[in-house]
This record gives structure tokens, sequence and C-alpha cells, in this order.
């Protein structure tokens, strides 16, 4: 009994690293303005709100508006302002610099079996 007690805080702090890679990973790939690095962690469908579109997309689909977006944006950098999970999953909210100006930006994933995925990303201007 003792030693399965000792053995929870070592299996929770695994889980905890486990799920929290995925929105680091996110958040490495959005400082870099790497589509690619955000967009393998897709759901099948994502809903993506841009300035000048909103709506739910294909993963392949959510892929080429991304692309499109940090390409013809010119990513400079990416500052998170807050990251956290719930129940439900992680998220985080940061500011994307680029060479046309600051958006706010908000990353919604959640557990999909054994894989965080996003299920949603907000791009606002500010």
């Amino acid at each position: 009994m003792k030693r399965s007690l000792l053995l929870l805080p070592v299996f929770l702090i695994t889980i905890s690293a486990f799920t929290q890679s995925g929105i680091d990973d996110v958040i490495s790939a959005m400082k870099t303005g790497n589509a690619s690095g955000v967009t393998k962690y897709f759901d099948n469908y994502v809903d993506i709100t841009m300035p000048d579109k909103s709506s739910n997309y294909s993963k392949s689909q959510g892929e080429l508006i991304l692309k499109d977006f940090f390409t013809n944006n010119g990513v400079r950098s990416f500052e998170v302002k807050h990251k956290g999970n719930n129940d439900t999953g992680d998220y985080c909210i940061g500011t994307l610099q680029t060479k046309n100006g600051s958006y706010r930006a908000t990353v919604y994933m959640r557990l999909k079996g054994a894989k965080q995925v996003i299920q949603d990303i907000r791009i606002q201007q500010l």
C-alpha cells in the first residue's frame, strides 16, 4: 500500500508532463510562425477564427489557412500571456507579433484518446 502511494505523485507528474508537451510544442511553433508545427496538432476538424474569416475547417483546409496567414503577415514572435488547463484540456492566450501588427491569439486543446489536439484557434487583431 505504501509503495503505491509513493508511486502516485510520480504517475501524476508523468501524466502532467505528457499532456503539457502538446501546448508547449504549439507555443514554440507559434513563436517562429511554423504553421506545420501548429497544424500537426489539429483535430480532424478545427474551429478557426481570423480577422477576415471564421468557420469550422477540415485539418487540411485549416493548415492552408494558417500557413497563408503566417506567410502573408510574417510572424516575428509570440508572447504567452496566460497558459493553463481545465478538465477538458489545455489552452494558451498570447500576443502574436507580425510585420503587419499585433494579434491576440488563443489556442484551445483537448485530450482525444492519448493525444492532445487543437479544437479551436483564434487570431484577432489588437
